[in-house]
């Protein structure tokens, strides 16, 4: 009885192999080849000090946009900090994993950087604050 479940099983599974096409996953942003690398250090910077690629490449998409990326991950961090903080011992509880959800988030966007992508931030990304 197993073997004639698994034998119909694995027929459906090729079957719907064969209908349904695997989809490529489409970078959420497409930037200049040519921006991305020259100021790569730039978007990484982004996560730590979000204002230092407005200043230094302003003309540069890429770094805009983890600019943007940065600074609402600053902003969610702030918020949550100062709202946890003042919530007696449930907030002062949760604040640690907070923060260490905040280090989590500017650890991925520093990855994506470094990788050249444009990928938004887990939940806080879709926000866009600086145009």
């Amino acid at each position: 009885m197993l073997a004639f479940a698994q034998t119909h099983l694995s027929a459906a599974e090729q079957s719907i192999k064969e209908e349904v096409p695997i989809m490529q996953e489409k970078p959420a942003f497409s930037f200049d080849e040519s921006d991305i690398q020259n100021n790569k250090g730039m978007a990484i910077v982004a996560y730590i000090l979000f204002f230092v690629p407005l200043i230094a490449a302003p003309n540069s998409p890429f770094a805009k946009y983890h600019a943007n990326q940065g600074l609402t991950l600053f902003l969610t961090c702030l918020v949550l900090n100062v709202v946890l903080g003042f919530i007696p011992i449930l907030g002062w509880i949760l604040l640690p994993f907070a923060n260490l959800g905040c280090l989590v988030l500017a650890v991925i966007g520093i990855v994506s950087a470094a990788q050249g992508g444009a990928k938004p931030l887990p939940i806080i990304g879709k926000y866009t604050l600086i145009k």
